[in-house]
């Protein structure tokens, strides 16, 4: 889970602090002492960390948050608010050039995920409306060239290239007027990196802002090495003034310390995150809902556009019907397993619902992309009378299933135990959707038609 560490810290450190009713200095102090520790657990910036507690101490001691009814709960969310300050404050978006071409150039260094960043992005923008086309300005790595072409062809995207004999300056010039005369209103240029920050590199890089005034300069960078990305965060804005930062791999990231310092250290927004390998993998990043996930509340609004993204609406519809009438089964089940491995690992899913953050109450649905393959063998090795009256399988047909599908009796019992548990968790859902007003959307944002967990 993204920030697990922290947020683990975190949460912890206020439970004690609801648990206490009134506050005095004392117990704010000392709960602020636990966040500086958890923060620089996570490898948070050091200077960072002393501002935020300052920050936080300043408005939690306040005599209208210690003589208040709920003083924890003010606490946790001047915590949560400054965080999310700390993080951005809001979504900050790409700018969009007057009149097309935007351009839009990525940098970095070798190994941060570019190359793969770029595809992402543009893929990401194109289901916003837009036209990327794609340009090989990386004339030095050994298939460079070669691996965005191919990152191309698998999004059907156009990848615009001249060769390695060509400066890339003018490889980003001659691509811009192509943009121009075919229509596309995106181009993004990947540029060449280095393992480290030197004169040659940055200079290219300055030859391609002086030849194509890009709107947006976009530094991709690793979230997993911490520190070390927002130093080359810092160094790359001062030669270049960065307009915003793409952390990859924050799905993996347990301490969150680049995701938390780059904004405060360089003054440069985190525009995008890659949450995952797949190109689809790319979300606007936005410090709020972050700011939500750290502290356990959920990120019900990110969790909505995930399912409107990647659920059928009339499958959602019909699958609405039989649960409400319980004749949800195990080919209901598979199919809807299959749907929200689309919105992406299911410990990120539950992450998001408020509650389910630390995935320890339903530990049992944890269902990966190889634990599918057996759930639906399983279940293609029963009967279709079976697959609609599971509570009726016996001892003897449950060895005969387990024979079928190459698997064994106790992997069978485990895939109708998360049915059951499935079963009973939708029920849930479906009455606190019942109790959603009129005209207002329900739990995942799909107003009267319901949401894919229902």
């Amino acid at each position: 889970m993204i920030f697990s560490g922290l947020a683990e810290k975190l949460q912890e450190t206020f439970k004690k602090l609801r648990g206490k009713g009134r506050l005095t200095e004392e117990d704010v102090d000392l709960a602020l002492k636990e966040v500086r520790r958890a923060l620089i657990g996570a490898d948070v910036n050091f200077l960072v960390v002393k501002d935020f507690i300052a920050k936080v101490r300043e408005r939690a001691v306040g005599l209208d948050v210690l003589q208040s009814l709920t003083p924890a709960q003010q606490v946790i969310k001047i915590v949560h608010d400054e965080l999310a300050a700390l993080m951005g404050g809001t979504r900050s978006k790409i700018e969009l050039a007057p009149a097309p071409p935007t351009v839009v150039m990525m940098v970095g260094l070798q190994g941060g995920g570019k190359t793969t960043t770029t595809a992402k992005l543009a893929n990401h923008l194109r289901r916003q409306g837009r036209r990327p086309l794609l340009v090989a300005c990386d004339i030095y790595r050994p298939a460079a060239i070669k691996q965005l072409q191919v990152l191309g062809g698998q999004l059907d995207m156009p990848v615009f290239n001249m060769g390695d004999n060509v400066a890339p300056p003018d490889i980003a010039r001659a691509a811009v007027e192509k943009a121009r005369r075919e229509g596309n209103d995106l181009v993004i240029l990947d540029t060449a990196g280095r393992l480290h920050i030197d004169e040659e590199l940055m200079t290219e890089l300055k030859d391609i802002v002086a030849n194509v005034n890009p709107n947006e300069i976009l530094l991709v960078v690793d979230s997993m090495t911490g520190q070390d990305a927002v130093n080359v965060a810092k160094a790359f804005n001062e030669r270049l003034s960065l307009t915003g930062v793409i952390l990859t791999k924050l799905d993996g990231d347990t301490r969150g310390g680049a995701a938390l310092s780059v904004k405060a250290v360089t003054g440069c927004p985190i525009k995008f995150v890659g949450m995952g390998e797949k190109l689809d993998a790319l979300e606007d990043f936005h410090p709020d809902r972050m700011a939500d996930r750290i502290l356990g509340m959920g990120d019900m609004l990110t969790l909505i556009e995930k399912a409107q993204a990647n659920f059928d609406q009339e499958q959602v519809e019909i699958l609405n019907k039989r649960i409400r009438s319980m004749e949800f089964t195990l080919d209901d089940f598979v199919q809807q397993l299959n749907q929200v491995k689309k919105m992406g690992p299911l410990d990120q899913i539950l992450g998001m619902i408020p509650g389910l953050g630390g995935m320890k109450k339903l530990k049992d649905l944890e269902v990966d992309d190889k634990d599918l393959v057996f759930v639906e063998a399983i279940i293609k090795s029963m009967t279709p009378w079976e697959r609609q009256n599971p509570q009726e399988i016996n001892g003897s047909r449950r060895r005969r299933i387990a024979r079928g599908s190459g698997t064994s009796v106790q992997e069978v019992n485990r895939l109708l135990k998360q049915f059951e548990q499935t079963k009973k968790m939708m029920r849930q859902l479906v009455e606190m959707g019942k109790g959603a007003k009129k005209g207002k959307q329900n739990l995942l944002g799909f107003g009267k038609k319901g949401s894919p967990f229902k």
